[in-house]
């Protein structure tokens, strides 16, 4: 396997692991949130944000290095387009998490809020969605580069 082989299936390895976390998190975690009862929400949302922060960090990492690698690296032609549209997607999802997801997150540190609940899970389906097409991306790389 070749140098670039190895970065499009490293890259594939962690775009998959943040497409796994998204889903996990939009049709698990989420809907829980509005089970934990207002008495420990604050400090079950603290360790929540703190917990998959640890656990998306070296991906999210790897995933946007990678991407960034395939976008210089990719030869000229398909390759490459699907490596920008790949980046667009992360940039999407990165936008998606500052603007939509953070706020509702700030608004829920401090206690239950069922609106901003609601927002979260309703915002969020956009970094969901922005993911699943950056994996999908991130397969057609591998099968055009292995």
């Amino acid at each position: 396997m070749d140098a670039l082989a190895a970065l499009a299936l490293a890259h594939a390895a962690a775009t998959w692991f943040m497409v796994g976390l998204i889903w996990t998190v939009q049709v698990v975690h989420y809907p829980l949130f509005a089970r934990v009862g207002a008495d420990g929400f604050a400090g079950y949302h603290a360790a929540h944000a703190q917990r998959i922060s640890r656990l998306l960090a070296l991906p999210w990492g790897a995933e946007s290095v990678t991407a960034l690698a395939l976008v210089v690296l990719a030869p000229a032609g398909p390759a490459r387009a699907l490596a920008w549209l790949g980046l667009a997607l992360l940039v999407v999802a990165v936008v998606a998490t500052a603007a939509l997801a953070v706020p509702e997150h700030r608004a829920l540190a401090a206690g239950f809020d069922p609106a901003a609940h609601r927002r979260l899970q309703r915002r969020s389906w956009l970094r969901a969605a922005a993911w699943s097409a950056r994996g999908l991306v991130a397969l057609a790389l591998v099968a055009l580069l292995a």
